[in-house]
């Protein structure tokens, strides 16, 4: 396992990622910053974390969380992936999938990427409620 934490290019949360083996590219679908519900806590089907990185060496251990910062950091859940890079230039995609998410209440959540025992990004997601517009009268 490497020590050396690979460099973060990008992170984004989505609701679907979609995976073409022979340009060997990715599709973002859905991209998600914000959640909207109605009344708190809910729980929310899926989420997929991806992040792209470089100057890793070879097999890497990351760890990806999910942190309440309304309590003290809390971690909601948590998972880990290794990630194998060919070289220090080589650009790696991992996609975490994240199945039935509870959220409490509203306010910041934040996912963390973590690998060598650092933090290397963090990607906010805000929980709001969600107004219902005022009733037209006629």
């Amino acid at each position: 396992m490497a020590n050396v934490p690979p460099i973060v290019l990008s992170t984004i949360v989505c609701e679907r990622v979609l995976f073409d083996a022979p340009t060997k590219t990715s599709s973002l679908i859905g991209i998600v910053d914000r959640i909207l519900a109605p009344q708190y806590p809910i729980r929310f089907p899926r989420l997929f974390f991806f992040a792209e990185m470089t100057n890793g060496h070879d097999i890497t251990e990351v760890e990806v969380r999910l942190v309440d910062t309304a309590d003290n950091d809390k971690i909601v859940l948590s998972q880990k992936a290794q990630i194998n890079f060919p070289d220090v230039k080589s650009n790696v995609s991992v996609v975490l999938v994240f199945e039935g998410l509870g959220f409490n209440h509203p306010g910041d959540y934040y996912f963390q990427l973590f690998a060598a025992d650092q933090l290397l990004s963090t990607r906010r997601l805000v929980c709001m409620l969600a107004h219902r517009p005022p009733e037209k009268k006629e």
